[in-house]
């Protein structure tokens, strides 16, 4: 299995990277260690944007974003393969490294909209938690349900009336309602400023037992709720606390280090856009110290929310975002591959190397760890505004 560290080379970056555009955030040393927003150049230099937007809510928010990302004047940081192969969870303290892109963003998701983790949903609240029933359930609600449901447009009259029969059947479930009924789900995912990026462990929950990463896109949405870019995204979850009662969601999702964005923002331009979105293919691979490989190929096609309507689900006039937000458009992963005992299904271990791809995004990779022993999160809004006000980039 290889090292973390051998997997931070520039086969993170997306494979047309210097036609893309990229913007992204790196810590930088010195007398006034912080963070800046930073530009990945066709030639391989990073430069620092901090002068120009020391925010990358704010340069994100600006009509000229492609046209700073590309051509503003700033400091040339290092070449993007110093920068990247230093960021792992050995990073050193005294040269730049990779932090997750988004900084005063709102970090929002939307969870069941993919058919695949919609059954798996329900079958997590029918087992209460319980991994040992999950197989006995799930042949059960395939049987009720099937797989006739890959077709159905939320909130359509044909979904209303598949809700009729299934409640009639007494199969109904809260996650059906969210999955084809006319309200997408939409969640606070992790408080702003929490995410970590390449290269950094990400936490599980010490007392969960079943557990699975959420490849994800993640978009990045502005004030007034333009999406103007997209990046990769593991929403880590917990599907025993969230199987035990859906009112643990926030439990479930939101601990330290379990919100993992990266490697870069690539910025919506002539060469990439919405649609590019639309038709990608994320791969999951996962890679334990126990020899166990998983592999997984998630396709954006079979999404059942085009990504532009879930982002009129979460902002609109009845709600706003001044500092804008970046929003998981969901999963259908949710791992069933046995690791251990049969029928027991598939559960994280500690040490497990999860990486996250798509040819025109990159590749996201983390190590899996509890959420008490991977750095605790001090850096906040607070402390960001302070370190910016000290280094004269507050105007």
């Amino acid at each position: 299995m290889k090292a973390l560290k051998d997997l931070l080379t520039l086969d993170i970056l997306p494979a047309d990277w210097r036609a893309a555009t990229l913007v992204g955030r790196a810590w930088l040393p010195g007398d006034h260690a912080g963070p800046s927003p930073i530009a990945l150049r066709p030639n391989g230099d990073v430069v620092d944007l901090a002068a120009t937007e020391p925010t990358m809510s704010q340069l994100l928010a600006r009509d000229d974003r492609v046209e700073l990302a590309r051509a503003a004047r700033g400091t040339v940081i290092c070449p993007v393969e110093a920068l990247i192969a230093n960021s792992g969870d050995d990073r050193n303290p005294e040269k730049p490294s990779l932090l997750a892109p988004n900084d005063l963003q709102a970090i929002k998701a939307s969870g069941v909209t993919f058919v695949e983790s919609l059954l798996e949903r329900v079958i997590e609240e029918q087992a209460r938690g319980d991994t040992a029933k999950a197989e006995t359930i799930r042949v059960q609600v395939m049987r009720i349900i099937g797989d006739n449901l890959a077709s159905v447009k939320p909130g359509s009259p044909e979904a209303a009336e598949i809700k009729r029969v299934l409640v009639e059947q007494g199969a109904w479930s809260q996650y059906l309602e969210v999955g084809i009924g006319p309200d997408a789900e939409i969640f606070t995912k992790s408080p702003v400023m929490s995410a970590i990026g390449l290269g950094a462990e990400v936490g599980l929950h010490p007392g969960s037992t079943w557990n699975n990463p959420e490849p994800e896109i993640v978009l990045a949405v502005t004030p007034s709720g333009g999406t103007v870019g997209a990046t990769l995204g593991n929403d880590v979850n917990l599907r025993d606390f969230e199987g035990r009662s859906a009112l643990l969601l926030g439990k479930s999702k939101d601990n330290n280090a379990s919100c993992a964005i990266g490697p870069f923002i690539r910025l919506f331009d002539d060469g990439f856009g919405i649609d590019d979105v639309r038709g990608a293919e994320l791969a999951l691979e996962i890679a334990g110290t126990d020899g166990f490989v998983l592999e997984g190929l998630s396709s954006m096609s079979k999404i059942s929310r085009d990504p532009l309507d879930i982002v009129t689900h979460a902002w609109g006039p009845n709600h706003q975002y001044p500092d804008g937000f970046m929003l998981f458009l969901g999963t259908m992963f949710a791992p069933v591959k046995d690791r251990g005992a049969p029928g027991m299904g598939f559960t994280h271990k500690m040490g497990d190397l999860v990486s996250i791809s798509t040819p025109r995004l990159g590749r996201l990779v983390n190590r899996v760890t509890t959420s008490d022993r991977a750095p605790p999160w001090i850096f906040g809004i607070g402390a960001l505004m302070r370190n910016l006000a000290a280094r004269g980039l507050l105007r």
